[in-house]
Parts: structure tokens; C-alpha cells; sequence
């Protein structure tokens, strides 16, 4: 036990809080069933002494073409795939000092929901860039299948719309030459991704500035919620054409003039929180500024997406940063054993759109 401000701080208690603490936010994504738990991946980094990598078997589908049963025709049997993925811990902490939080609680402000929402609404945010880094790592792939799978999922208008999209083919209409997004935009990308299966797609992440634009269409609607003393607040989504809409200024701007806009399906990620032996805990240093208090934070996930498999190619230590993340090399398509074989990108619910706007 420790003390906070001359408050019980109990690190089991605090991180129950946590865990229990409703966040809208968290709530409407966990609908759009983007992310989705996966036992085997909790089942290899389960202990506390287990790995921080692991390669995983991934069942390919069944296919073949149906034989005539006619009885006289033999029935030869198709030999299913089995893909191999590789998957990574992701580990982060911070610390937090005392007076950091000592305006915040002061007032009558009751302690541990205060601080327990500042810490949970900083690791969501730091989940959400992870993210994106993972995005811009799979979409930095090259090579063969693994190019193709960037062609195919990537709908680029920065400089109008490409020449081989064919509005009457998708049966869509598409502004012409337009270099921002249209009310169709998003539509166009998913078919050309994943083909008739293309209403697996449910959230979209975009910045602000398109997200304005879309706005200015009429076919972006923020998303509100009710308190119990009837007021209204944003809760920082929105929709669009039936899709959950994530506003992000981090990651989707190249720094330039063009936007990055991610599309993801259901089960695009599977996602496991493989824990720490001590999540939360306090530290009291008494000589330093005549005394101060930290809060410390941890935690350790896996975020892996369906059908890419983390290579570790270029990974310095036991958990990837940002950058690693972001690395091409680091990710592959699923393939089998033998890397004769890869997945059929067409699979793989995420896609983007590169725009001006």
C-alpha cells in the first residue's frame, strides 16, 4: 500500500477500476467488430515467463471444384493449406509524478476516478497510434504477393481518379477527377480490396480534414451520447454510410498534402491484452523537491492483423516501437510452411485511400 497525496492508493483496486471503467468510445468500436480475441495467441503468451514472439498455424479455407457424383465418378480429396503466422507483444509504460495529478484531485474531485480515467483515455490513445503504425508497416510491404496486396488495397486519388476504375463496372459514380474524397470514395476502395466481399468493412480512420469534407457532403454524422442529467456530448465518432468513423490527426497526414484513410473490417485484427506482473504501482522519493510521488503504468498487447505476419526482421529488442512497426520489412502475408503458398489478399479486410482531402 501506498500513498498518493495522503490517499490509499491499492494497485490491485486501481487496476480493477481501470478495466471497469465504461468508455463510450471503447464500447461503439468493440461493436464494429474490427478487433476480436483470438485463444491461441492468449493461449502462447499466457505465462508470465513466455515469449514476446510466437508463430502461430493459420488454417487455410477449403476449396477445390465439386466432383459429379454420378456413381461412377471417384471423389479424390483436396489437401487444405496450412499458413503460418508470426505475432508479437507489444509492450508500453510511463510514469506520472505526483504534482502531475495534484491540481486535478484537489477540490473534493474524487481520486481514483479521476486519475483512473486520465490513464485509461492516455493508453487508448497510445493503442490507437500503435495502430496506425501497424497500418503503415503492412502498407510499406514489398515484393511478389506482398506488393500486389498494396496495389489492391490501396485506392490513390491524390492525383484524381485512376485511370482503371471504371465507375460503370463497380456500378458506383465517382466525381470525376476529383483529388478529395467523395461520398462514394470509401465505397469504390472496399470493392476493389476485397471484391464481393466488400460488406465485411465497418470502421474507417481518417483526419479531421476529411472528415470535415465528408461533413460538408452530409454524409458524416457525429455520434452523441445521453447523460443521465439529459445532456448531450460528442463522443469524438461518427458515422458514415453505415460505417464508424474514427477522427485521427496522428498518422494519416504524410506531412505534405495528402491524407491517409484506413478501412477495416470485422475481424481485421485480433486482439489480446497479455497483461503484467505489476500493471500499476506507486513510488514515494522523499529527498527530491522535498518529496514527490509516481504513478507507474504498464502494459503489454497483441495486435495482429489477419492474414500479415510479423517477420521481426528488423526488431532491436523484445517489444517493437513505433518505428518497427512501421517498417515494411517486419511484415508479410501469411503463407504456408514452405512459402509456396500465400493468402488471398482478397481475405484481408483493410484497405486505404490516399487523398488531398
Amino acid at each position: 500500500m501506498a500513498n498518493f497525496n495522503e490517499k490509499s492508493f491499492n494497485p490491485q483496486a486501481f487496476g480493477q477500476y481501470i478495466n471497469n471503467l465504461p468508455s463510450l468510445s471503447k464500447s461503439e468500436i468493440s461493436k464494429s467488430g474490427v478487433f476480436t480475441g483470438n485463444s491461441e495467441i492468449r493461449s502462447a503468451f499466457s505465462s508470465q515467463g513466455g515469449t514476446a514472439y510466437a508463430i502461430l498455424p493459420m488454417y487455410g479455407k477449403i476449396g477445390g471444384d465439386a466432383i459429379n457424383y454420378d456413381g461412377k465418378t471417384d471423389i479424390t480429396a483436396n489437401i487444405t493449406k496450412t499458413y503460418e503466422r508470426g505475432v508479437v507483444v507489444i509492450g508500453r509504460a510511463n510514469a506520472w509524478l505526483e504534482q502531475d495529478f495534484a491540481e486535478d484531485i484537489t477540490g473534493g474531485v474524487d481520486f481514483m476516478s479521476n486519475v483512473a480515467m486520465q490513464v485509461n483515455e492516455y493508453f487508448e490513445e497510445v493503442d490507437q497510434n500503435l495502430l496506425l503504425s501497424i497500418l503503415k508497416g503492412i502498407f510499406s510491404m514489398t515484393g511478389g504477393e506482398h506488393a500486389k496486396f498494396v496495389k489492391e488495397h490501396t485506392f490513390d486519388i491524390s492525383a484524381g481518379i485512376p485511370v482503371e476504375v471504371d465507375e460503370e463496372d463497380v456500378g458506383l459514380t465517382i466525381e470525376p477527377n476529383s483529388d478529395k474524397v467523395a461520398a462514394s470514395t470509401f465505397n469504390t476502395a472496399m470493392q476493389r480490396a476485397c471484391g464481393q466481399n466488400k460488406q465485411a468493412f465497418s470502421l474507417i480512420i481518417m483526419h479531421s480534414v476529411v472528415a470535415t469534407n465528408l461533413e460538408n457532403l452530409n454524409v458524416l454524422n457525429y455520434l452523441k451520447y445521453t447523460d443521465p442529467n439529459g445532456m448531450q456530448r460528442d463522443i469524438g465518432l461518427a458515422t458514415s454510410n453505415g460505417k464508424l468513423v474514427i477522427i485521427s490527426d496522428d498518422g494519416t497526414f504524410d506531412g505534405t498534402d495528402k491524407y491517409t484513410s484506413y478501412i477495416l473490417g470485422k475481424g481485421a485484427f485480433d486482439l489480446e491484452d497479455i497483461g503484467v506482473k505489476v500493471p500499476y504501482e506507486m513510488s514515494r522519493d522523499p529527498k527530491t523537491n522535498g518529496g514527490q510521488t509516481t504513478l507507474y503504468a504498464r502494459r503489454r498487447k497483441c495486435i495482429a492483423p489477419y492474414g500479415i505476419s510479423y517477420v521481426k526482421a528488423n526488431q532491436a529488442s523484445l517489444s517493437p516501437t513505433n518505428a518497427e512497426l512501421e517498417n515494411g520489412s517486419n511484415w508479410k502475408l501469411v503463407s504456408s510452411a514452405d512459402e509456396s503458398k500465400t493468402i488471398e489478399h482478397k481475405m484481408i479486410p483493410i484497405a486505404r485511400v490516399i487523398s488531398k482531402g
